[in-house]
């Protein structure tokens, strides 16, 4: 991720990132339902999204966003039920979901507690690539892409020195995540590099060093980094953070 490539935004709190965060969401949900009757979205898990999700449902019953032509599915999931606390599908039905008029049958949770994990990335490739029409490189083409990054520098369920960050042919892999000790579903970079709108939401002091590294000039630091393998091929990447995520960096509020 050139920072010369990406649309960079820095608010000064918390809340304002999420703010413009949320104008952006609806824009292009509005956008690719005008064009295309349906806008396809991949949502982010994690804790950074949980105010986004909240201000999408808030606004979510003034009709704006046209909910009920969204399909909605997700960026990666913990290898839990889908009622499980730290479910990412969880989450976003409490904050979000279960606030906008959308179809169910429009809502594609990760089945990542399968017995056989492999099999289960496998068929959500599948449904995706159903569902979502395909650009000219024959990957289906989501129309935004929600991402969040940890502080080491992981995005999606993608960890530094996993080897699926090399994974050019699945869209959808399930791997044993060694620094956690656990199973993942994630999106891989050929799936999340297709879609139209890439966006990072950003926030809190404890991602300063690392936004510093993945903002930065040291291509060799930044290549460390599994968000910075997210570089849209024919797309739009924007970067929202707050002053504190921002503050060693060269980019300032706005």
């Amino acid at each position: 991720m050139p920072a010369s490539k990406a649309e960079i935004h820095v608010l000064p709190t918390a809340e304002e990132a999420t703010g413009l965060a949320s104008r952006f969401v609806t824009q292009v949900i509005r956008q690719a339902v005008d064009r295309q009757g349906t806008c396809y979205l991949a949502l982010a898990g994690g804790t950074t999204p949980h105010g986004l999700y909240l201000r999408l449902a808030a606004d979510g019953i003034s009709g704006v966003v046209p909910w009920q032509n969204v399909e909605v599915f997700f960026g990666d999931e913990r290898n839990v039920p889908q009622d499980h606390p730290e479910s990412n599908y969880l989450m976003a039905q409490r904050t979000l979901l279960d606030h906008v008029p959308i179809r169910l049958s429009n809502v594609h949770p990760m089945p990542a507690d399968a017995e056989d994990l492999a099999a289960a990335a496998a068929a959500y490739e599948q449904t995706i690539r159903q569902r979502v029409p395909a650009g000219r490189d024959g990957v289906p083409r989501l129309d935004l892409v929600l991402l969040g990054m940890g502080a080491e520098g992981h995005t999606a369920s993608l960890f530094p020195g996993a080897e699926v960050l090399g994974e050019r042919r699945r869209l959808v892999v399930a791997y044993h995540v060694a620094v956690l000790g656990r199973e993942r579903m994630t999106f891989t970079y050929p799936l999340i590099n297709a879609a139209q709108n890439v966006v990072f939401l950003i926030t809190g002091r404890d991602k300063a060093p690392t936004a510093a590294v993945l903002l930065g000039e040291d291509e060799q630091a930044r290549a460390k980094l599994p968000a910075s393998g997210v570089a849209p091929t024919d797309g739009r990447l924007v970067v929202i953070l707050d002053a504190a995520a921002a503050r060693m960096t060269a980019y300032k509020a706005e």
